[in-house]
């Protein structure tokens, strides 16, 4: 067996454990994104450099707060019998909140159950039908998440016929639609049946609904209930989601793509319970009812790539942030770091991306903009650096001021985004369109109130603030004139004026003697004509 040289597999060998170091590397610091920052070796001796990072997904489901509505819909007070879909008749299993193993409360759809029996939460029995059994299960976190995997939901005793995942993205104030599921999709909601396999990468984000998840199939093993997360990222990422490059990449070009799975929320509307693939039996409803062992929810925090690490702090999951920036999502810069804008941190370049991070006061020549400006410019003749472009409505050398038109918010700090308010003066009653620093508006005559959108007394808005002709108190209409939307008096016949303060005709027999006429041309001809006729007639 011949020789070999130890020098010429020296190369060899140096390669080969610089690929077993990647190798460590890369499975020790996990998925792409996993680490903010490194120590690096430079000319200038060892320095940090910063790269987008994010956090590990993790169960979510062990943070999760569950609230089930209505609050009666759990069974068990009182007690109550009910059977199953496989066993209809043999209803001899029980349901009681007072006994805890006959109990089903909301907190076992998120416990262990790797040693041990199933344990689940259950619903009354549809014992009240034709009155839909309705239940809502909101799960929330208080804090913005993104979905790396399928949610997954199993249900014991049959999976039900009509349901909807809703979402979230303001930690319950308001809702949209995940996804419906639905035995028959087009009675149920009007919308034809689709897979996520039949997605494409132009409407991946499409809330859909889907028919395989809610059909009877009469085997105990077709529990799960799943919003398919893979799928979606696999019309990027390609099968096995081998390219997650590809991924990242829509991720930060393509526009609402991260937010269609971003979430602080999610909530199952069940409608309809599993019906054994037969119409209601009503001589037998206490087979009907919704019974839930698990959910799943693996996701990550959502630190806008500036935090690889996520912990609960007093039961509030918080980002642990890098790059200068602070708050639970890691959404703003901190405090002495807002030279420039915040910005979240970018997929891109792949595979390290772009940090984006908050720069000190001072880094920007010497000039502080409270985040409102990212350039500064040094003006020569007057020898002072001032920030340029500066945004948020704001203005001045250190973006200090509020444009015309704005004004301070008080209860904002000055590196606030929203630190100045628009003035909002009206049009009509406002002499311009600025305002003083409590936001009060210069007024017309006859006009009041911090907009100028109110009239004092003595005025009526119409098209702005105009004087009162009369009015019901002081201005009032004399002889029983009536005042009309405060601008005109009707009067009486016999009276005129601007306030009926008038006769038209005086003297006690009315026009030189004749009954009292009124004073326009077609009244007057009349009354000369009475007046001759009257002349004339035989004493």
């Amino acid at each position: 067996m011949p020789m070999v040289d130890s020098c010429a597999m020296l190369p060899q060998l140096l390669l080969l454990l610089r690929c077993l170091s990647l190798t460590v590397a890369q499975y020790t610091s996990g998925a792409p994104y996993s680490s903010c920052k490194s120590l690096v070796s430079t000319d200038d001796g060892q320095t940090w450099e910063y790269y987008a990072c994010q956090p590990r997904p993790m169960a979510m489901k062990q943070f999760m707060q569950i609230k089930v509505d209505p609050e009666n819909i759990t069974c068990g007070a009182p007690p109550e019998r009910f059977c199953t879909l496989e066993n209809p008749y043999m209803c001899s299993d029980e349901c009681d909140a007072s006994t805890p193993e006959l109990a089903h409360p909301p907190s076992l759809m998120a416990d262990s159950e790797i040693s041990g029996p199933i344990t689940y939460w259950q619903t009354v029995t549809w014992s009240r039908f034709p009155t839909p059994l309705l239940a809502n299960i909101s799960l929330s976190w208080n804090k913005s998440l993104e979905l790396t995997d399928d949610v997954l939901v199993t249900f014991e005793y049959g999976r039900p016929t009509i349901m909807v995942l809703d979402k979230s993205l303001d930690k319950g104030r308001t809702w949209q639609p995940y996804q419906f599921y639905a035995d028959d999709c087009l009675e149920a909601f009007g919308m034809p049946p689709k897979k996520v396999s039949e997605l494409s990468a132009t409407n991946v984000t499409r809330v859909i609904c889907t028919e395989q998840y809610s059909r009877w199939v009469g085997s105990k093993n077709e529990k799960n209930v799943r919003f398919e997360v893979r799928d979606r990222f696999a019309i990027f990422a390609g099968p096995g989601l081998r390219n997650m490059d590809s991924l990242y990449t829509r991720m930060e070009s393509m526009k609402g793509l991260r937010d269609f799975f971003t979430f602080t929320d999610l909530r199952l509307r069940l409608l309809r319970p599993a019906l054994g693939g037969t119409y209601v039996q009503r001589d037998n409803l206490l087979k009907y009812f919704y019974a839930i062992s698990n959910i799943e929810v693996p996701a990550r925090c959502k630190c806008n790539l500036h935090a690889d690490q996520c912990t609960s702090r007093d039961g509030t999951l918080q980002c642990d942030c890098e790059h200068n920036t602070t708050g639970q999502d890691c959404a703003r810069c901190a405090k002495a770091f807002k030279a420039k804008s915040w910005k979240p941190g970018s997929y891109l370049p792949t595979p390290s991306g772009s940090p984006n991070t908050c720069e000190a006061a001072g880094s920007l020549g010497n000039c502080e903009c409270y985040g409102h400006s990212n350039r500064c410019s040094y003006i020569d003749f007057i020898n002072i650096v001032t920030c340029v472009s500066c945004k948020h409505n704001t203005r001045g050398q250190n973006c200090q001021h509020c444009r015309l038109g704005y004004y301070r918010n008080g209860s904002a700090d000055l590196d606030d985004e929203n630190v100045c308010i628009e003035c909002n003066c009206n049009q009509l009653g406002s002499l311009h369109a600025r305002c003083n620093e409590t936001g009060f508006c210069q007024c017309r005559e006859g006009t009041t109130g911090q907009k100028c959108e109110d009239c004092v007394p003595g005025f009526t808005w119409k098209q702005g603030c105009i004087p009162n002709v009369c009015d019901d108190e002081m201005l009032m209409c004399q002889n029983g004139g009536t005042c009309v939307q405060n601008q005109k008096c009707v009067c009486p016949p016999e009276f005129k004026g601007v306030l009926c303060e008038q006769e038209r005709c005086t003297g006690k027999k009315g026009c030189d003697g004749a009954a009292s006429c009124s004073l326009s041309s077609t009244a007057a001809l009349l009354c000369l004509l009475l007046h001759g006729l009257l002349l004339r007639l035989p004493a």
